[in-house]
């Protein structure tokens, strides 16, 4: 799922995380994961999107318009955390998105250049899903058994870890009729929702 391990230096003192992600689905499992991963002793917010959307083109005068899109707003997020968070280095920001069909090196760009165009830049990691952050959830079959017990073994029996393989159709095809598929305009929610369970149960970490 990811782009590579993201190392964050977990301080002695308490430590603030900023946790921003692309949809509600994400903001989903991060609840689950996210003080497994960090620790009770630290603190963290987890900020949902509708969306990824687009870095804009004018990093010093970004639009506001699409108020509701990770990536449009990116350039203004940082700048104020960098503003909020200047010289404090218990304070970090993690950005959680998806590559979907992007080249990962130019993207990783990309968001490099946003965090660049801060005076002063906040403690910011990137954490890029391959392709989709749903690629994680498949990695735990167990967990997807106990969400949907009629889905087809052998579909997900195939699936390869990290593999290019149309992440968000894959769990498509392994329900056993479209009657049991949420409708995509709702996936992300659907997901989130029946999975809780599940993950709570299958997930070691």
């Amino acid at each position: 799922m990811a782009s590579g391990i993201v190392t964050i230096l977990i301080r002695d003192n308490r430590m603030h995380f900023e946790i921003l992600v692309e949809d509600l689905s994400g903001k989903k499992a991060l609840d689950i994961l996210i003080q497994k991963i960090v620790g009770a002793q630290h603190t963290y917010n987890i900020h949902p999107y509708r969306g990824i959307g687009h870095i804009p083109k004018n990093l010093t005068s970004p639009t506001t318009v699409n108020t509701d899109l990770l990536l449009d707003q990116l350039p203004i997020q940082l700048r104020d955390y960098g503003k909020s968070y200047a010289n404090d280095p218990t304070k970090v920001v993690i950005v959680v998105c998806d590559l979907d069909d992007n080249c990962l090196k130019t993207f990783r760009q990309e968001l490099l250049r946003v965090l660049d165009s801060c005076n002063p830049k906040p403690e910011t990691r990137f954490c890029v899903a391959i392709e989709e952050g749903e690629a994680w959830l498949l990695r735990d079959i167990p967990a997807i058994k106990a969400a949907y017990p009629k889905a087809k073994d052998n579909i997900l029996n195939g699936y390869q870890n990290d593999s290019i393989c149309g992440t968000w159709e894959f769990p498509a095809d392994a329900y056993s009729s479209e009657a049991q598929m949420p409708s995509e305009r709702n996936l992300g929610m659907y997901v989130g929702k029946k999975n809780r369970h599940g993950l709570r149960k299958s997930l070691r970490i």
